[in-house]
């Protein structure tokens, strides 16, 4: 049973970060766009970061450096096409939020002319860190959100959830199978409704929040992963995890992360005695890249018994950090420490999906009209291991060169007429919501026990196991009652977890942020961990 559909747009985006704002103002001039937020607006991941972005805009710079950079942090994996691609274009992208009012830091050198101040972080050569203090993301996000509320042909829904894609092939129209809509879960309403589009675009973020302890807000639950997995495209490198080093370890915040913009100022990895340690693990030391760091702390926490690491910046002057780092500043006093007198105890935490969505330099995935940007998708930037202020990057350039081709290729592409009926006839009100509940946590504790920084065989077929069967309760609890965020959320959550799992067990080797005890080194040749739908369906 058809009926027409309650949204219709040029393009559906799902997700309002910087990938998917960027790509929104781009092609609304030209064309009607639908932009799904699962909470507030401003709510993502971009929101929160706090170094900045990586682009060459001093002269003693180069891009082949930050390709050459890219390519080490990957642990010989990326892509080095998309690697050239991707900082080949930054300055360009970066500039383009310049133009639409984002302010970053400037400082006066000795010249006397204003340059823009750049910062230095792990696994880069040169300081070339766009940054507005210690809260870039804040500042984006707010930009952009800005100038979406205000444009004229970009509609935004709140509190608005993708519940799964729309595909041609199921309604049983002729030619190449393409998305043509999705089915979308109205939290305000509490119904599930449809919104036809020429076009969609996943733009929904990482899954950090599979892991118990994260620095992501509760969005970032894989559900663009999960949906096109589902829909038939293949995913890669899903076993890549980053776990950024150093999440400020206190119970009233749990995802407060401090900024690699801090090490790259100066700042100190210690041990409970004051004690350095990160010289004894690498060369580069406290500048290394975050898979290097995150383990050796993790290696130091078990090693010792206690509780965390400390992070200590107290012998830079007090101005200096005041100025470079406010927002951290104001943030720790108000949880009783001072950044500038005292170290700060720290633990790694689940921060980046590496892999995701494979994708092409446009964003395309194996769908026709389906588009995947941002850190929902695999490009080949990241490979192993994200080097620092990377992300943010990849959303803005894949927002420009999506747009290009989705403004190239809608001319083509026309809007079913009517969409499928979603039915709930079969379905009644749970009185078992702890049901959810148990699941969530159970999920994210084994997977943060057994799929963590340091993995065996053994672990990861452990956690297979629990997978397999918290799937099949879920798909259960799914066909039998009404949906709710948060069934959603670990619905695909789940989907999720096990395809980081089945990429972990394909890979024999430890390569960058996969570390293996049965494997500890790495293979002479590698490539990326693909899998295909094909393969996994029938399970």
């Amino acid at each position: 049973m058809t009926y027409s559909p309650d949204y219709s747009c040029d393009v559906l985006i799902i997700g309002s970060g910087a990938a998917g704002l960027s790509l929104a103002l781009r092609l609304a001039a030209d064309n009607h766009v639908t932009v799904l937020s699962k909470g507030p607006i401003s709510e993502g991941s971009t929101f929160y970061a706090q170094g900045g972005i990586a682009a060459v805009f001093d002269e003693t710079d180069s891009i082949e450096s930050h390709i050459e950079d890219t390519l080490i942090a990957g642990a010989g994996i990326c892509d080095r096409e998309a690697v050239s691609f991707i900082a080949g274009n930054a300055r360009r992208c970066v500039q383009w939020l310049i133009d639409n009012g984002v302010l970053f830091d400037k400082e006066t050198r000795a010249d006397g002319e204003q340059h823009y101040h750049l910062t230095r972080e792990g696994g880069h050569s040169h300081r070339r860190i766009l940054h507005s203090a210690d809260a870039t993301g804040r500042e984006v996000e707010t930009t952009l959100v800005g100038q979406a509320l205000r444009h004229p042909n970009i509609r935004i829904l709140e509190r608005t959830n993708a519940v799964d894609l729309i595909l041609s092939d199921k309604l049983g129209l002729p030619g190449p199978r393409r998305a043509v809509g999705a089915w979308i879960w109205n939290r305000n309403r509490e119904t599930v409704e449809t919104c036809r589009a020429r076009t969609v675009v996943l733009a929904t973020g990482g899954a950090a929040k599979v892991y118990q302890y994260t620095t992501n807000p509760d969005v970032a639950s894989g559900d663009g992963i999960a949906m096109a997995w589902r829909a038939g495209c293949r995913v890669a490198n899903l076993e890549f995890n980053q776990f950024h080093p150093t999440c400020l370890f206190h119970p009233e915040a749990r995802n407060f992360l401090l900024t690699e913009a801090l090490r790259g100022e100066g700042a100190w990895l210690t041990r409970p005695d004051g004690t350095r340690f990160m010289p004894d693990f690498d060369p580069r030391a406290e500048l290394a890249p975050r898979d290097i760091v995150a383990r050796a702390i993790d290696h130091e926490i078990k090693r010792l018994g206690v509780d965390c690491m400390y992070l200590d910046i107290s012998h830079k002057p007090a101005e200096f950090i005041r100025a470079h780092f406010p927002m951290i500043v104001e943030k720790l006093l108000t949880l009783g420490f001072d950044l500038t007198t005292q170290p700060i105890p720290i633990v790694p935490a689940a921060h980046y999906t590496c892999g995701g969505v494979m994708v092409d330099h446009h964003g395309r995935t194996d769908i026709d009209a389906l588009y995947a940007i941002g850190e929902v998708s695999y490009t080949g930037l990241h490979g192993a291991n994200r080097m620092a202020s990377n992300s943010l990057l990849e959303c803005l350039v894949y927002g420009w060169s999506a747009a290009e081709d989705i403004a190239q290729r809608l001319p083509q592409l026309t809007a079913v007429e009517s969409l499928p009926l979603w039915d709930e006839s079969r379905v009644d009100d749970s009185d078992e919501r702890v049901v959810i509940q148990h699941n969530w946590h159970e999920l994210r504790l084994f997977m943060w026990d057994y799929v963590g920084i340091v993995r065996t065989t053994k672990r990861l077929q452990r956690a297979l196991r629990r997978i397999t069967m918290l799937q099949q309760e879920i798909d259960e609890y799914y066909a039998h009652f009404r949906i709710s965020n948060n069934l959603l959320e670990l619905r695909n959550l789940v989907q999720v977890a096990e395809l980081i799992v089945r990429c972990a067990l394909a890979r024999k080797e430890s390569r960058g942020l996969h570390f293996t005890l049965d494997y500890p080194e790495p293979l002479p040749t590698s490539g990326p961990t693909v899998l295909a739908p094909d393969n996994y369906m029938n399970r």
